[in-house]
């Protein structure tokens, strides 16, 4: 376990256009909804402990063009081209909100939100020695984050009951078979009992 002002827990992609009420993903967006109540919970929790916050958040811009067409998951959620900073879908979802000290990198392009992106420097940058990972999905995003961080010897904790993917058993499987690998996995109750509130 490491420090909570050497922590950053990370939300991956947890928008109101993606696991909220105006999602382009219905599926994943009903599979997450049982979640979000811990995901509030861990937020809450690490704020009051001192561990940074930061929101990893899906953005085009440019009208969309810096989003590529060629993989399926990108045609498959072309309307988030007409997403902007304003855009109510583009917010994070109200049951994590956003602090006044939390940190928000939106992500311009691609599907990996630490692959040619800031967020892994700047959190290096910080002191940061530990990521939290929570949000989604274990489909993709949460993986390569989590892959991400590691190969930048960041220690990667996954509060499992704050991630989500579907279905549920390949959900299970990947926690289990690919993301234990580079992971610690634990519960939100665990990780909010090992942050003292400072």
């Amino acid at each position: 376990m490491t420090a909570p002002e050497r922590t950053a827990l990370l939300f991956v992609e947890c928008q109101r256009g993606v696991v909220g009420d105006l999602s382009v993903l219905p599926a994943l967006a009903e599979s997450s909804r049982p979640a979000l109540a811990a995901m509030g919970r861990l937020a809450a929790g690490a704020r009051a402990a001192g561990v940074q916050v930061a929101h990893l958040t899906y953005l085009p811009a440019a009208g969309g063009r810096t989003a590529n067409r060629r993989a399926p998951l990108m045609r498959a959620t072309a309307s988030t081209a007409e997403w902007s900073d304003s855009h109510p879908a583009a917010q994070v979802v109200p049951e994590i909100g956003v602090a006044p000290g939390d940190l928000v990198f939106p992500r311009r392009q691609g599907i990996s939100p630490v692959h040619r992106t800031e967020v892994l420097a700047v959190l290096r940058n910080m002191g940061v020695e530990e990521v939290v990972v929570a949000g989604v999905s274990t489909n993709l995003a949460v993986v390569l984050v989590a892959v991400g961080a590691a190969d930048e010897d960041f220690a990667v904790t996954i509060p499992a009951d704050a991630v989500v993917g579907t279905p549920p058993e390949h959900h299970a499987s990947v926690l289990a078979h690919s993301l234990a690998l580079v992971a610690r996995l634990v519960t939100v109750d665990v990780l909010l009992a090992e942050w003292p509130v400072g």
